[in-house]
C-alpha cells in the first residue's frame, strides 16, 4: 500500500512540471507511389499545419504507405519535409509486413525505427509494433521493451508513448509485456492510429488515444489530422479537418492516477491448454533478448538462427546454450540452411553469408544489390536464394562465387525455394510462382493464376512437390497444384480456406495445411483433383501465420501466431497434443523425433519440447 501511495504522489507531482503546449498527429496516410489522391490529402494536411499557429511539432504514427516500398516512403518524406516545424515518424504494419527492404528502408529514410525526445517537461518515446515481414499480430520486439524501460528509468519524467497499433489483446500479441514494463513509470498516455477512427481506450489501465486517418472521411469526403493540447492538468485531443474549426473529442486528466504497478485485474493470455496435455514439457527455454522472425535450422546437436538485430547464432539443442554468434549489419528474417561445415543465410544488409558451423567464422559473403530476405536452400554443393533486387541466384557453396542469376523476378523474394528434379521453384511478391532450370537459371515457366493483388502472392509459403506436381497455398485462401514440368494448373480449391502453409508427408502421399480458423486439413497427392482426406479441429483460433507444418516419424507438427505448438497423426489427423509456449509467433518448428521438437518465437525464445511418459 505504501508503494502505491508513493507512486500516486510521484505521478501527481511530476504532472505539474510540464509547460502547456500543442502538437499535431498525422496517421494512416497509405501513400502509393502513383496515388495522386493520397498525395493531395497529405499535401493539404501539411499546408494546413504550416498555417496553424501554436503547434510545436508533429508526430506521424505509422502506415505512411500502402505497401512499404522505398519509392512511396520517399514520396511521403518529400511532403513531410515541407513542414515548418519538426516531425517524428514511426512505421506501421504496412511498412513492416510488405517491405522489400525487410523494414529497414524506414530507418534509412527517416533516421530511426524509434524516436525519443523531451519537450517542455514531457518525455516522448515512439517505437514499432510490427509485424516484421511475417504475417502475425502486432508485436513489440523484446529489445524495444528493454530500450523503453531503460529510457523511462533515465529521466523519470511524465511520458507519452507513441505506437501505431493499439496495445490491445486483439492487436498486439504481447501487449501485456509492454504495459507491465511501463506501469512503474508516470506514463500519461499512449497515442497511435491503425483504426482510422477517433477512439479512447485504457491499455491495462493506462490512458490511450487513437486518431483518425489522414485519408478523406467517407461520410463527407474531407481529410484531416489531430491536434493534441497539453495543459497544466489535462491532455485534450481535437479532430482538425481541412478548413474547418477543430473539434474537441477526448481528453484525460494529467493529475488523476489511472493505474498502479499491480496488473492482477487485467486480461492475460490463457495457458490452461497445457493442463490438458501435462505429458508435454518444456525441456529447456532460452531467451535471446531479440525478436526471432526466421525459423530455426538444425544440424546435428546444434540449432542455427539469425535475429532481428542482425546477429546470427548457434545454440546447443541439449541445453540451449549459445555456442557462438556473428553480428551482421542488419536484421535477418530468412531461414538458414546447412551442408557439411557451412551454414548459409541472407541478411537485410544485402549480403549472403556462409559461416563455419564449428566456430562461426566467416567462410565467404556475396553482395546483392538489395536486402536478402529469402531463405537459403543448399543442394549438391549449390546455394539457391532470392533477394529484393528482383534477382534469384545460385552460388557455389565452397567459394561463394556466382554460378548463375535470374533477374526477371518482378517482386521481392521471401520464401525458401524448392529444388525438385531439374528445377528451382519459388514464389515472389508479384503474384507469381517461378520455375528455373537449376543448372543455368533459365526460366522454365511462371504462373500467376490470374491473381490481381500483390497481397495475394504465393510469396511466403515454402512450396512442396511430388509425383510431378507442385503444391502451395497463398493469401487468396486457395490451395493449388501445378504440373511441375509445364506450370499448368492441375487443380485449385478454396474448400478449406487455407493460407500460406503447406507440408508434404514423409511417404509423399499427402499434403497438409493450416486453415485460418482452428483446423488442419490433409489432401491426397495421388489424384488429379482436390481430394480431402481429413480435417481436424485443433482449436488454435484464428491464424494466418506462414509457419509450415512438418512431418516426422508419422507425426505432423504445427505452430501458430499465438504461441501454440501442436502434433497430429499424419494418416488419421488425430490430435495428439498441443502446448502453448508464449503468446507470440512460433516459426516453423524442427522436429527431432515423433515426441520432441525445437521451436523459436518472435518473443525471443528458443526451446525444446518433449513428450514425457506419465
Amino acid at each position: 500500500m505504501k508503494k502505491h501511495l508513493l507512486l500516486i504522489l510521484l505521478f501527481s507531482v511530476l504532472s505539474l512540471h510540464a509547460e502547456e503546449f500543442r502538437f499535431a498527429l498525422i496517421t494512416d496516410i497509405h501513400m502509393k507511389a502513383d496515388d495522386s489522391l493520397a498525395w493531395q490529402d497529405l499535401e493539404r494536411t501539411v499546408e494546413h499545419i504550416n498555417r496553424t499557429s501554436g503547434l510545436d511539432f508533429v508526430l506521424v504514427t505509422g502506415d505512411l504507405t500502402e505497401e512499404g516500398d522505398r519509392v512511396s516512403l520517399l514520396r511521403v518524406k518529400e511532403l513531410l519535409d515541407l513542414l515548418s516545424i519538426p516531425y517524428y515518424a514511426l512505421s506501421g504494419n504496412h511498412e513492416t509486413k510488405w517491405s522489400e527492404s525487410g523494414s529497414t528502408d524506414f530507418a534509412h529514410i527517416y533516421g530511426s525505427e524509434r524516436f525519443n525526445f523531451i519537450h517542455k517537461g514531457i518525455h516522448f518515446l515512439g517505437f514499432g509494433t510490427g509485424p516484421v515481414i511475417r504475417m502475425m499480430d502486432g508485436h513489440v520486439a523484446p529489445q524495444d521493451i528493454t530500450w523503453l524501460q531503460k529510457e523511462l528509468s533515465a529521466t523519470s519524467r511524465p511520458a507519452i508513448l507513441v505506437t501505431h497499433y493499439p496495445l490491445l489483446p486483439a492487436d498486439v500479441d504481447n501487449w501485456y509485456e509492454v504495459t507491465d514494463a511501463v506501469r512503474a513509470f508516470p506514463v500519461k498516455a499512449f497515442l497511435g492510429g491503425h483504426y482510422h477512427q477517433n477512439k479512447q481506450f485504457f491499455y491495462d489501465g493506462i490512458p490511450a488515444f487513437l486518431s483518425r486517418s489522414n485519408l478523406r472521411d467517407p461520410e463527407d469526403g474531407v481529410g484531416g489530422y489531430s491536434i493534441y493540447e497539453l495543459t497544466r492538468d489535462s491532455l485534450f485531443v481535437y479532430e482538425q479537418k481541412w478548413n474547418q474549426e477543430p473539434r474537441k473529442w477526448g481528453g484525460y486528466s494529467l493529475k488523476e492516477v489511472y493505474y498502479t504497478k499491480e496488473n492482477t485485474n487485467y486480461l492475460r493470455p490463457d495457458f490452461s491448454v497445457n493442463e490438458e496435455y501435462p505429458e508435454i514439457k518444456e525441456n529447456w527455454l532460452a531467451s535471446t533478448g531479440s525478436a526471432l522472425y526466421a525459423s530455426p535450422c538444425l544440424s546435428g546437436d546444434f540449432l542455427y538462427i539469425g535475429d532481428d538485430e542482425g546477429v546470427f547464432s548457434c545454440y546447443s539443442i541439449v541445453d540451449g546454450k549459445r555456442e557462438w554468434s556473428f553480428p551482421m549489419g542488419n536484421r535477418i528474417v530468412g531461414t538458414a540452411d546447412v551442408a557439411g561445415d557451412q551454414v548459409v543465410f541472407g541478411s537485410a544488409d544485402r549480403f549472403i553469408y556462409a559461416l563455419n558451423t564449428l566456430d562461426g567464422s566467416l567462410c565467404w559473403k556475396y553482395e546483392a544489390k538489395e536486402p536478402v530476405l529469402g531463405s537459403a536452400k543448399i543442394e549438391d554443393g549449390v546455394v539457391y536464394i532470392g533477394a529484393s533486387d528482383q534477382t534469384f541466384r545460385a552460388l557455389d557453396l565452397k567459394t561463394g562465387k556466382l554460378k548463375w542469376e535470374y533477374a526477371g523476378v518482378k517482386g521481392y523474394v521471401e520464401t525458401r525455394p524448392l529444388v525438385y528434379k531439374n528445377k528451382v521453384i519459388f514464389g515472389a511478391w508479384d503474384n507469381r510462382m517461378y520455375a528455373l532450370d537449376k543448372n543455368n537459371g533459365r526460366l522454365c515457366w511462371s504462373w500467376d493464376g490470374g491473381l490481381t493483388r500483390m497481397h495475394f502472392s504465393p510469396a511466403a509459403v515454402w512450396p512442396v512437390a511430388t509425383k510431378g506436381k507442385v503444391y502451395f497455398t497463398a493469401p487468396d485462401r486457395v490451395m493449388t497444384a501445378l504440373n511441375a514440368e509445364t506450370g499448368e494448373t492441375v487443380w485449385r480449391t478454396k474448400e478449406s480456406m487455407v493460407r500460406e502453409t503447406i507440408a508434404l508427408s514423409e511417404d509423399q502421399q499427402r499434403v497438409y495445411s493450416k486453415t485460418m480458423q482452428d483446423s488442419v486439413v490433409c489432401y491426397s497427392t495421388l489424384t488429379d483433383h482436390p481430394e480431402r482426406i481429413w480435417v481436424t479441429n485443433v482449436g488454435y483460433g484464428y491464424d494466418h501465420a506462414a509457419s509450415m507444418p512438418v512431418e516426422k516419424e508419422g507425426v505432423v507438427f504445427g505452430s501458430t501466431k499465438n504461441g501454440i505448438i501442436f502434433a497430429l497423426d499424419g494418416k488419421t489427423g488425430e490430435l495428439l497434443w498441443k502446448h502453448k509456449v508464449s503468446n507470440s509467433l512460433i516459426g516453423t518448428v524442427c522436429p527431432l523425433n515423433r515426441d520432441e521438437c525445437l521451436f523459436t518465437s518472435s518473443s525471443g525464445l528458443i526451446g525444446r519440447l518433449s513428450k514425457k511418459e506419465p
